[in-house]
């Protein structure tokens, strides 16, 4: 008889174990609202989107950028502003000239703040551009490494017709390269 009571005792047990684990779990409840309201009010970081004004291979983003773009910047990067990065990416561009025009505009400029990944090492960046399929004409302009925080250049990069632009990057033995719409 001991051990009928035991062998139930078990039985017992091990269901009231196995029950709780295969029922579905409540839906929480508004009792907890400090819960709910620490889990909805936390910031997200916007996801980057392609917008129109990238072409060849690069794309026009706008939105969250990637780590290594937020620490060459200082966490300081312009925000909601549309960014190309360069390939390799360890460039990008910050477009404040949005969008892009030939010629030589003004309101707004063709300013194009580039945020290096790698350090400038007080050495300046140096932009040759010219029409995507073509070598002329070319357009290069050189920005002194005389800007902060972070390891930035800003820019006026006005080409002289519209199109396709490939821009060559090079500052401190590195070099980068990105292709940009104008109109």
């Amino acid at each position: 008889m001991q051990t009928r009571w035991s062998h139930l005792r078990l039985a017992l047990l091990v269901a009231a174990l196995t029950v709780p684990a295969c029922t579905q779990a409540p839906e929480p409840s508004l009792a907890a609202p400090s819960l709910l309201a620490t889990a909805s009010s936390t910031p997200q970081p916007s996801a980057a989107v392609v917008i129109p004004g990238g072409c060849g291979v690069t794309e026009l983003l706008r939105g969250g950028v990637p780590a290594w773009l937020d620490e060459a910047g200082a966490h300081n990067n312009p925000d909601r502003l549309p960014y190309a990065v360069a390939a390799p990416p360890i460039a990008a561009g910050f477009l404040f000239g949005y969008p892009l025009r030939a010629g030589h505009p003004d309101n707004p400029a063709n300013k194009i703040l580039w945020v290096v990944a790698r350090p400038r090492d007080g050495s300046a960046l140096t932009i040759s551009a010219h029409p995507i399929g073509r070598a002329a004409p070319l357009v290069t302009t050189i920005q002194p490494a005389n800007s902060s925080p972070g390891e930035i250049y800003p820019s006026i990069v006005d080409v002289p017709e519209p199109g396709c632009w490939h821009l060559d990057l090079a500052w401190a033995g590195q070099q980068a390269s990105v292709e940009l719409e104008y109109q």
